[in-house]
């Protein structure tokens, strides 16, 4: 296999500049880079990852640690930064927590610890002060992604906020009898997702003077399965049917749409829902939802790594970003039917 001296001489320039123009370290100008990509190309040179890290004392590896994969939520986050990573040279080593709560220990005590990656990234993890003294004390860069953390740069969306705005949405539509699909127990462990969620709604609620009606909540799993069967103990009296559905995802929202369609209702004749997320499959359903950009999450993540890890004379960003969120309005709500 052809080594680096000799992609040099072939591109008519030197080693350090063939190792910055392959590595994307260090000033290369466009023309020069291409020249050294097509003679490495053209001799076989495959830049090793041994070489690149010891030289640099970097792996060029980011560690991405999620809750679930099966969540769709979750797969997009991580799609985003992964594309963000590739484009900046970097791999990506996957940590999932769905199995045994040992999984966490092993993880933060034992993988993430044997200088396998350069930094880490925490998806929906409320880290423990341990988890997080064990990672700096290694010098690893470390980015949360769904709420507060002390002493992490993290990425934060205010799920109270979202969920009024999904619930305020349908009330001003003249929705008085809402219905709540939310997170079991086990969501409820990392930053608090269901209960915020469904502080939103009845803040929404009781500030519009309409009191909670604890009859009108029904708890699921986040999935599409579990918000049709909660939709269906919602909806399956019709005597005490709610007019409208906010979700907690969309997932559960377009669960609820399925439900109410198996139970000869119209949506939004008869019922209307809203969810949070704006998951790929929303527009097909129709479904009015609080977009919170998964993808652009994942990818303000690694930029801000990246900050950590490549630092300059430009000043740190906030502890604490908040993360846009959007209202998008489709046909699954409307004004409730007169004879609601």
């Amino acid at each position: 296999m052809a080594g680096i001296e000799e992609v040099a001489k072939l591109a008519g320039v030197s080693t350090a500049t063939v190792s910055r123009a392959l590595s994307g370290r260090g000033p290369v100008s466009e023309a020069t880079k291409l020249r050294v990509v097509a003679a490495a190309a053209e001799l076989g040179y495959v830049v090793s990852s041994n070489a690149s890290s010891l030289a640099s004392g970097r792996m060029r590896n980011i560690g991405v640690v999620i809750p679930f994969l099966d969540r769709w939520f979750f797969s997009s986050v991580l799609e985003g930064a992964q594309h963000a990573l590739l484009r900046n040279g970097y791999d990506l080593t996957l940590y999932n927590l769905s199995g045994e709560g040992s999984e966490r220990q092993s993880v933060f005590e034992h993988f993430l610890l044997r200088q396998r990656v350069d930094a880490v990234i925490a998806v929906s993890l409320e880290l423990t002060e341990a988890e997080v003294a064990r990672l700096h004390a290694l010098d690893k860069p470390l980015v949360g992604v769904g709420g507060p953390i002390p002493g992490v740069r993290t990425l934060t969306i205010d799920d109270v906020a979202i969920s009024r705005l999904a619930t305020e949405h349908l009330l001003a539509l003249g929705h008085t009898r809402i219905a709540h699909i939310g997170g079991t127990h086990e969501f409820d462990l990392d930053f608090h997702l269901p209960t915020n969620r469904r502080l939103g709604y009845e803040a929404a609620l009781v500030d519009a003077g309409y009191a909670v009606d604890p009859s009108l909540f029904a708890p699921a799993d986040f999935s599409i399965k579990g918000g049709y069967h909660a939709a269906k103990q919602l909806l399956g009296v019709p005597r005490d049917r709610p007019t409208a559905i906010f979700a907690a995802s969309d997932e559960m929202a377009i669960g609820s749409i399925l439900a109410a369609r198996d139970l000869g209702l119209s949506v939004p004749g008869d019922v209307s829902i809203a969810g949070i997320d704006d998951h790929d499959l929303a527009d097909f359903f129709g479904l009015t939802t609080v977009a919170q950009f998964p993808r652009q999450q994942g990818e303000r993540a690694v930029e801000i790594l990246l900050e950590q890890l490549q630092p300059t004379d430009a000043p740190p960003g906030q502890a604490d970003t908040r993360l846009p969120y959007e209202l998008i309005v489709r046909a699954s709500t409307a004004r409730p039917s007169p004879s609601a």
